[in-house]
């Protein structure tokens, strides 16, 4: 590669601008996808520079898959990205897409919880005394506590992201680290996933069989089998219908578990 088309830091730092707007964008289907190729568009122009039209529409397309992550700490992401689009071959472009993906769930997860549900709250609050006062200064100090830290974040995110991903790249073993990264970053994945299905699915029976004086009731012996049992069936379920239709159907399987929902809370099957 030339050094032309090499990425400097202007780009990088237009990618730091860009994903000032990566909330900007969303859809049900790809989340965060369109604003992530909008925030890596200044990177890509650079790379593709000379390259052909199909190559620089396919480049944008494999930016185009479902990605969602937590917006502060996506910068981190696309540095690491913009390295791996630099110094990756055309024939393994695969694994900049397996990284990108592989990395938007442990990092969701840790910024959910040391960002929105920490810091977030600690600036709300300080904030708030002084609304409460009636002085004004209680917005704004909770807006500079909050964007003092998350302007930083994002800005030395892309470039630590950028130069740390450059040199595990370049690394003699870094193709070895890079996989152990991909596989502890999928494993971290799949328990933030396991553990929001648990919190956030509920699937409750009210059906109960027997006297009135000592009813069975039947969401108390699936509890006693194995708590969260329901719930579980039902990702399951669903995780399979997305599989087998290759995520074409996801909408229509969303509208039936709403109608099937609210039938059989009428039904009282459901509480």
């Amino acid at each position: 590669m030339s050094t032309q088309n090499q990425i400097k830091k202007k780009d990088l730092n237009k990618m730091f601008w860009r994903s000032q707007f990566i909330q900007f964008s969303h859809n049900y289907e790809r989340m965060q996808s369109l604003s992530t190729l909008f925030a890596l568009t200044p990177i890509l122009r650079r790379l593709y520079k000379d390259k052909s039209k199909e190559e620089r529409v396919k480049a944008q397309r494999r930016h185009l898959e479902f990605f969602n992550s937590h917006p502060v700490l996506i910068p981190f992401i696309l540095g690491i990205v913009a390295a791996m689009e630099e110094i990756t071959s055309e024939d393994d472009k695969d694994s900049v897409i397996a990284v990108k993906t592989s990395l938007m769930g442990p990092l969701a997860g840790l910024g959910d919880s040391l960002l929105n549900f920490t810091w977030y709250p600690i600036a709300g609050s300080i904030g708030a005394s002084f609304a409460v006062q009636g002085n004004p200064i209680g917005p704004i100090l909770m807006f500079l506590m909050i964007n003092l830290l998350y302007f930083p974040l994002k800005y030395y995110g892309i470039h630590l992201g950028y130069s740390k991903g450059r040199d595990l790249l370049t690394s003699g073993d870094g193709k070895k680290i890079l996989d152990r990264i991909t596989n502890m970053a999928n494993v971290v994945g799949v328990m933030v996933a396991g553990g929001l299905i648990a919190a956030v699915v509920k699937v409750k029976l009210s059906l109960t069989f027997g006297a009135e004086e000592a009813p069975i009731v039947l969401q108390e012996m699936f509890d006693k089998v194995m708590p969260n049992l329901l719930p579980m069936a039902v990702t399951l379920i669903c995780l399979y219908l997305i599989k087998k239709w290759n995520g074409k159907h996801i909408v229509a399987i969303i509208l039936s578990i709403i109608v099937l929902s609210v039938a059989l809370s009428m039904m009282g099957i459901l509480a």
